[in-house]
């Protein structure tokens, strides 16, 4: 079944990100821009997208479709078209997939992988349009190509692309839910072939008769050796009934003695986590989807701001998750030492200068979407907004409010 998206749009804001404010949203908007010469039409299918004449979108395999207002009462029967992928194409696109824990992990938390879009084509899968795939189609009399009502649902579809890159999948033949179970079949696989047997061990019996044997003359203990990875496959399955699986247990047992041996080293923050942060820190640890998930209903969390905090842990840990959820009113001499330093170097990369807000522990760049929160480590984090208006953090907290700048400048200027 097509999946559908609620319409009208909300008018985008207006700028350079208005329609695509990541890299794989802007690679749609770059492939309609680059498949015409008629800079006018493209124009006005924009201010078409911004005033929300683009209707319900539905998206299919090989096509997304909408209505769209135009001058006249009745709306035009818009859609666009992409070729989809054969299917030694999807096996080869899987694959790639399943290759790297992290790719479908990223995926789920809304992210598109360059290094799997750059893995795919290299092996000959265009994931990402082209400029000359799209093939533009609509019910009005406009003989450009495309007209300006096909190039507002191009523009329009561009912010739900940003929003979610399974609908790049979709467009391209297979839909959410088919990828995550072929993906979780492959993994199955592997996993099956790569477990090595479980050894026969001693029985306790055996164990206890061979010690009273030596009761007259009890071995000294062996220093213990350093921890070896866990490799060995469980001995018996789990309860039936209990949800997990073996592969479940053998990862929080692997979890357990990770955080074992960091206490023995005397870090304690596992020991002080709640319930949520305990939950981002296994997610973030490209866990899984199905872990992923299971954490987000167990913790009742929702999936964007759970997500939110993986990210925020897998840039800051604990002190991440506290500069994502509590803002603080810090030292004001370290706020205006950054702000100073912040304006001298913005002063040098722009004309005119950018302007600069101020709030609690917080300074912000409205303009380029960029934030700056100082942690109470005296670190400060980095943060992105997106199409909605949401902060998420974006690369590692540095002492230095210039670098941690600079670290994410780049990433607006795409």
């Amino acid at each position: 079944m097509s999946p559908s998206i609620p319409g009208p749009r909300r008018a985008p804001a207006r700028g350079r990100r208005a329609f695509a404010a990541t890299w794989w949203g802007q690679a749609w908007v770059t492939a309609l821009e680059d498949s015409t010469l008629d800079s006018g039409r493209l124009s006005r299918g924009r201010t078409y997208a911004r005033q929300g004449m683009v209707g319900p979108t539905t998206v299919a395999p090989g096509q997304v479709k909408a209505p769209v207002q135009g001058s006249r009462p009745r709306p035009y029967r818009c859609s666009v078209h992409l070729s989809v992928l054969t299917d030694t194409q999807w096996d080869t696109l899987l694959d790639t997939i399943a290759a790297r824990a992290g790719h479908l992990a990223a995926l789920l938390g809304g992210e598109m992988p360059g290094e799997l879009v750059d893995d795919a084509r290299r092996a000959g899968v265009p994931l990402l349009p082209q400029s000359t795939e799209l093939d533009p189609d609509c019910s009005c009399p406009d003989w450009g190509y495309p007209c300006k009502h096909a190039a507002a649902l191009c523009y329009a579809i561009a912010a739900t692309i940003d929003a979610d890159p399974f609908v790049l999948f979709a467009l391209r033949g297979r839909d959410r839910e088919e990828v995550i179970t072929q993906l979780r079949a492959r993994r199955t696989a592997a996993q099956a072939t790569s477990t090595p047997p479980a050894p026969a061990g001693l029985p306790a019996a055996g164990a206890y008769t061979a010690w009273g044997a030596l009761a007259d003359q009890p071995p000294s203990l062996p220093e213990l050796p350093e921890p070896a990875p866990h490799t060995a496959a469980l001995p018996a399955a789990p309860p039936p009934g209990t949800g997990l699986s073996a592969a479940d247990l053998e990862r929080l047992m692997a979890d357990t003695a990770a955080r074992a041996a960091r206490l023995l080293t005397g870090d304690t923050t596992s020991l002080h986590l709640s319930q949520h942060e305990d939950a981002a820190r296994i997610a973030s640890s490209n866990c899984g989807p199905e872990w992923f998930h299971r954490l987000i209903q167990n913790t009742g969390a929702k999936p964007a701001a759970f997500a939110r905090l993986t990210r925020a842990w897998r840039y800051g840990g604990p002190t991440g998750i506290t500069v994502a959820e509590q803002p603080r009113t810090p030292d004001p001499t370290a706020m205006t030492a950054a702000r100073t330093a912040l304006t001298e170097t913005l002063t040098e990369m722009t004309t005119p200068p950018v302007a600069l807000r101020a709030w609690r522990n917080r300074l912000t760049l409205a303009d380029h979407g960029i934030q700056l929160r100082l942690g109470p480590d005296t670190r400060w984090y980095p943060y992105l907004q997106d199409d909605d208006g949401d902060w998420w953090p974006a690369a590692p907290a540095d002492p230095d409010p210039v670098t941690a700048l600079t670290s994410v400048w780049q990433q607006t200027e795409r």
